[in-house]
C-alpha cells in the first residue's frame, strides 16, 4: 500500500498509512489530539472512541495524549510542560484545524484562553513505514503578557496497542563499550532513559523497541522509536497499571527551563517511530533503508577504506613519520589517510594546545599542505582530526577568549581531559569555529574531516545572557549548521562524527556526517557486540570499524589479523594500527584482505543485513543484495569448547526455489537447503576463528 494521509472532519480522524501499517489520531472532546492505533492495517470504526474524562475519579484518562499538556485528569509523564507568567500551568487545547502538504500533516492547536499556540506534525515517506514526528510551539501574544516558561517540551508521545506483555530493549554502556543491547521486560512504572551530558551519550541511545515478548530476530510485532537529537535528551516510557504503555520524549533534561516571548517559536527536533511485523532484524532493515535513503547526507557514495595514524602515533606525529604511514597504508589499498590529534598549536599531549588549529612547527615546517600533496598524489584523499568545540586552558585560544567556554561565574569550571567546552550558542564562536575550520579545508585541501568531541558539558553557564538554559540547545544547533555550512561551502567534503568513540551518534549528527566512529575499542571480540547493538538502528555504511594492533591497545587481547579484518568488514572499513611494525607477511596478509572487502562493500554498505545467531558462540552478518542475487556472510567464533564444532549457519534470507554457487568453493546449493539446514562455516580450529563466504544465485534458477 502506498503512503498517504487524509483527515476525516466528521470523525476528526486523521490517518497516516504506510506500506506496511496505520498510524491514527482522533480529536478529543476536549481539544486534544488522541492517539487512536499504531500497527496493522484494520478496521479503524471498530475502536473504541478515546473517552475524557476517565471512568474513575481516581485514575487516568483512558486516551493517551499525542503529546500530553499537563492538564485535565493525566498523572504520567507531561511532554509539555509550560507556565504563564501569572503562574498558571499548563496548556488546554482548542483544535484550530489541520493542514495536509503531500506527505505532511500539523494538527494546529491553541491554548483556550492564553497566547499559546502549537502545532503538531508528522510526516511520511514513500515506501517507508518510518513517521517523523515533531512539535513547533509559539508565543502568540504581545509584550505585556510576559514570556511563557517552557521546562519540558517533548517531541511527541508514542503509544502502542494493549499487549499481552511489554517488553523494552534499549541500549546502555560506557566509554569503549558502546551499544550494549538491553532487552528486558517493562516494569509496571515510569522508565527514563537520558543522557545530561550535553551529547547524545554513551551510556544510553536515544533508541529504544517495544514487544509483547515474544518477537525474535525475524518474527514478531516491534514497535520502535529514535530521536534526531545530538545533546541532552530524555524518554520517558510508562507502564501503567491497567495495561496500556506509552513513551514520551524529545530534548532537554530536568532542571531545564527555556522563556518563549512573544512571537517565537520553539522547534523540537525529529522523534521518529517505526511498526514492523519482521521482528527485530525487519526493524533493523526498515531503520537501514530509511537512514541510507533520508538521513545521510551523500547516500549514493561509498565508504571509502581509510587509514588513520592515531594508534600508530599518538601525539608524536612529524611530516617525515605521516608520510611513511601514508606510503604504507597506500600499498594496503587504503584510499584515504587521515591525520589525527597532534598536529597543532604546542599539541604534544593532553594538556595543551586544543583550540589552536594552526600546524605545529616543529612538526610540519611548510604546514600541512606537503603532505596532503603526498598523499594526494599516493591516490588516496586526505583526512584532518579536529576537536573544534573543546579548548584546553593552555592555549592562544583561552588565553585571548576565557569568556567562550561554558561556565558559571561563581563556580569553579572543571577539567575534563584537562579542556573546557567553548560555547557554540554564542554566535561570535561559532562564526570563529566555522571560519577556522573553512580555512584548514580551503589551505589544506582537506576531504575529510573527523569531527571530534572529547568531553561532556559541566557548569553550562553563559554569563549574561536572559535565558541560559539555551545554551543546552543551542549549542548543539550551531555544531549541525556549523556542518551543513561546510558541506554547502565544500561540496566534496565528508565529515566523520566522533565523540570520545559513539558519544554522539544519533540521526541528527547522522544527516549531515557520512559515518560515526562506534567506539574507541578496537578490539575484535568487544566489536562484536558493540556492532550488534550499533545495527538495531543504523546502517553498515555509516559504522566505521578499524583493524588495529595486536594485542588491542584497550583490552591487551592478542587475535589474528583475518579475525580482526573480518570483524571490521561488517561496517566500514579503516586501518589504525602501526604499520612500520607489521611483517611483510601481514602487510601482505592485509592488502589481500582489502582488495576482499572491496570485493563485498556494495553488499555491507547498501544490501540488506540480517543478524545471525549460529549458537555455542558463533554469530554473523549476512549482506543480501536487494535483488537477491548476492550473498555475503562474516562469520565469528571467539571461543571454542572442545568437542563442540559449528553447526551449520542457516541463511533466512535466501530465496527458497532459488541455488546459490558459493564463490570460494564452486558448490551450488539450492535455498531450501540453506535456509532450514545451513551452510557449513569452514571455520578454522581453534578460538578466534572466522570466516568469509560470499554467494551468488544461478542465472535461470
Amino acid at each position: 500500500m502506498p503512503s498517504a494521509i487524509s483527515f476525516d472532519p466528521d470523525r476528526g480522524v486523521a490517518l497516516l498509512r504506510t506500506p506496511g501499517g496505520v498510524y491514527a489520531v482522533r480529536i478529543g472532546a476536549d481539544g486534544s489530539p488522541r492517539h487512536l492505533h499504531w500497527g496493522a492495517e484494520l478496521d479503524l470504526d471498530a475502536l473504541p472512541h478515546p473517552r475524557s474524562p476517565a471512568d474513575s475519579s481516581f485514575e487516568a484518562d483512558a486516551a493517551a495524549d499525542e503529546l500530553a499538556p499537563q492538564t485535565g485528569p493525566r498523572y504520567g509523564p507531561a511532554g509539555l510542560q509550560v507556565r504563564f507568567a501569572d503562574g498558571t500551568a499548563g496548556a488546554q487545547w482548542h483544535f484550530a484545524g489541520h493542514r495536509i502538504d503531500g506527505h505532511e500533516l500539523r494538527l494546529r492547536l491553541t491554548d483556550r484562553h492564553y497566547p499559546l499556540a502549537a502545532e503538531l506534525c508528522y510526516r511520511i515517506r514513500p515506501s517507508s513505514d518510518v513517521i517523523e514526528r515533531w512539535t513547533e510551539l509559539t508565543h502568540t501574544g504581545t509584550p505585556a503578557d510576559g514570556p511563557v516558561t517552557v521546562t519540558r517540551l517533548d517531541s511527541a508521545a508514542w503509544t502502542v496497542p494493549r499487549l499481552a506483555d511489554y517488553r523494552l530493549s534499549h541500549l546502555t554502556g560506557g566509554w569503549n563499550s558502546e551499544f550494549q543491547l538491553q532487552r528486558d521486560r517493562l516494569p509496571v512504572a515510569e522508565t527514563t532513559l537520558t543522557s545530561r551530558r550535553g551529547l547524545t551519550g554513551h551510556h544510553a541511545s536515544p533508541w529504544l523497541a517495544v514487544d509483547d515478548g515474544s518477537a525474535s530476530e525475524e518474527h514478531g510485532e516491534v514497535w520502535s522509536t529514535a530521536l534526531a537529537w545530538s545533546g541532552s535528551w530524555r524518554i520517558t516510557v510508562h507502564r501503567d497499571p491497567v495495561g496500556r504503555t506509552t513513551w514520551t520524549g524529545g530534548f532537554g533534561h530536568e532542571g531545564l527551563a527555556w522563556a518563549l516571548r512573544p512571537g517565537e517559536t520553539l522547534h523540537t527536533p525529529v522523534f521518529a517511530g517505526l511498526y514492523s511485523r519482521g521482528g527485530f532484524g525487519g526493524a533493523s532493515r526498515a531503520w537501514h533503508a530509511y537512514v541510507r535513503s533520508a538521513v545521510l547526507p551523500a547516500p549514493e557514495r561509498s565508504q571509502p577504506v581509510l587509514y588513520n595514524s592515531w594508534e600508530a602515533t599518538g601525539f608524536a606525529v612529524d611530516q617525515a613519520g605521516q608520510m611513511r604511514l601514508a606510503q604504507l597504508a597506500a600499498c594496503l589499498g587504503a584510499e584515504l589517510f587521515v591525520l589525527d590529534d597532534g598536529w597543532f598549536g604546542a599539541r604534544t599531549g593532553e594538556r595543551a594546545g586544543l583550540g589552536d588549529w594552526r600546524p605545529r612547527s616543529d612538526a610540519f615546517p611548510a604546514g600541512l599542505r606537503p603532505l596532503a600533496d603526498e598523499v594526494h598524489c599516493l591516490g588516496m584523499e586526505f583526512g584532518l582530526w579536529v576537536e573544534p568545540e573543546m579548548v584546553n586552558r593552555d592555549s592562544d585560544l583561552h588565553r585571548a577568549h576565557p569568556d567562550w567556554v561554558l561556565h558559571a561565574p561563581a563556580r569553579e569550571a572543571t577539567e575534563l581531559r584537562h579542556q573546557l567546552v567553548l560555547n557554540l550558542a554564542r554566535p561570535e564562536v561559532a562564526a570563529w569555529v566555522h571560519r577556522t575550520l573553512d580555512e584548514l579545508v580551503t589551505e589544506n585541501a582537506v576531504d575529510w574531516l573527523k569531527w571530534d568531541a572529547n568531553r561532556p558539558f559541566t557548569e553550562a553557564g553563559w554569563p549574561g545572557h536572559p535565558d541560559p538554559d539555551r545554551v543546552w540547545t543551542d549549542h548543539v544547533r550551531a555544531v549541525h549548521r556549523i556542518m551543513d555550512q561546510l558541506r554547502a561551502d565544500h561540496p566534496g567534503l565528508r565529515i566523520e562524527a566522533c565523540a570520545g568513540g559513539g558519544g554522539r551518534v544519533d540521526l541528527a549528527v547522522l544527516a549531515r556526517t557520512d559515518q560515526a566512529w562506534t567506539s574507541d575499542n578496537t578490539d575484535p571480540v568487544d566489536r562484536i557486540g558493540i556492532q550488534h547493538g550499533y545495527s538495531q538502528l543504523f546502517p553498515a555504511r555509516a559504522m566505521a570499524a578499524w583493524v588495529t594492533d595486536s594485542p588491542n591497545g584497550a583490552t591487551g587481547r592478542s587475535t589474528p589479523l583475518r579475525f580482526r579484518f573480518h570483524v571490521a568488514m561488517a561496517g566500514a572499513l579503516g586501518l589504525g594500527g602501526d604499520l612500520t611494525r607489521w611483517t611483510e607477511a601481514e602487510l601482505k596478509e592485509a592488502a589481500e584482505l582489502v582488495a576482499r572487502y572491496k570485493e563485498i562493500r556494495p553488499l555491507v554498505q547498501r544490501g540488506e543485513q540480517y543478524r545471525l545467531d549460529g549458537g555455542d558462540g558463533t554469530t554473523a552478518v549476512h549482506y543480501a543484495a536487494a535483488d537477491g542475487g548476492e550473498h555475503a556472510v562474516l562469520a565469528w567464533r571467539p571461543a571454542t569448547r572442545f568437542g563442540h564444532g559449528p553447526a551449520p549457519l542457516r541463511l533466512p534470507a535466501l530465496d527458497l526455489g532459488a541455488r546459490y554457487r558459493d564463490r570460494e568453493t564452486g558448490e551450488v546449493h539450492s535455498g531450501a537447503t540453506l535456509r532450514h539446514r545451513g551452510i557449513d562455516l569452514r571455520l578454522p580450529a581453534g578460538d578466534y576463528a572466522s570466516t568469509l563466504i560470499r554467494l551468488v544465485r544461478q542465472e535461470g534458477a
